[in-house]
């Protein structure tokens, strides 16, 4: 008797065991639609690999559109001018591209402080870039260095786009809060203040030839306003 008892108690925990097991997957195994993704992953279409190969560290490749996800654009001369975009470009997305654009403003930014001319090459034009590069030379001649701290993007946005032929033109003003400070060769500080959160408005346009294979696009133009 006592076996069968001792059998019988077994038999519960186990069914007992079970039923844990079921609420427990009911519960964890559901996705609710919120769950974050891989940033990484926005960029990418349903059919392309995570390893992209080359030039996947550029600015962005934009995900093809299914048409089933095509939305009106507003009558506005902005969304007139991505209507016109997406017609050469049908992967246009000005969402995606903006998400794009401050993953590459981030980019640019630490490429710049840490003098990194292979990171800036892939990402700018070649006279932004040639621009870029004169300044981290005549820092690097003064034996200067330079300190960037991006606090955080406090807004994005974009302002302007244009057609013209096949090149595409998106212009996005950038505010973020930044910490900067250059310092000599004896770690003086000559300009700028390491301890100061300052807020900068950048505007950048970018630019893709929408007839080349390439799908990413590159840094056109600087301006900064305080």
């Amino acid at each position: 008797m006592g076996g069968s008892f001792e059998f019988f108690d077994i038999l519960l925990f186990a069914m007992f065991a079970a039923f844990l097991v079921y609420r427990l997957r009911s519960v964890l195994g559901k996705r609710t639609g919120h769950e974050r993704q891989d940033r990484a992953d926005a960029f990418l279409s349903p059919d392309e690999p995570s390893d992209a190969g080359d030039g996947a560290d550029n600015i962005i490749s934009l995900p093809d559109r299914s048409e089933g996800d095509e939305e009106p654009e507003p009558e506005t001369p902005l969304g007139a001018a991505f209507a016109k975009i997406r017609a050469q470009d049908q992967s246009f997305d000005p969402d995606t591209f903006l998400g794009g654009a401050q993953a590459a403003f981030e980019m640019i930014l630490q490429a710049f402080t840490e003098g990194d001319g292979k990171t800036l090459n892939t990402l700018l034009s070649p006279e932004v870039y040639e621009n870029f590069a004169s300044a981290i030379r005549a820092r690097e001649l003064a034996n200067n260095t330079q300190e960037t701290t991006l606090a955080g993007i406090k807004s994005a946005e974009i302002i302007d786009a244009e057609l013209d032929g096949p090149m595409a033109q998106v212009t996005v003003k950038i505010v973020s809060e930044q910490i900067n400070a250059t310092r000599d060769e004896n770690g003086d500080v000559i300009d700028g203040d390491p301890n100061a959160v300052v807020e900068i408005t950048d505007i950048w346009v970018f630019a893709r030839d929408t007839k080349s294979s390439n799908p990413n696009w590159a840094l056109l133009a600087t301006g900064a306003s305080n």
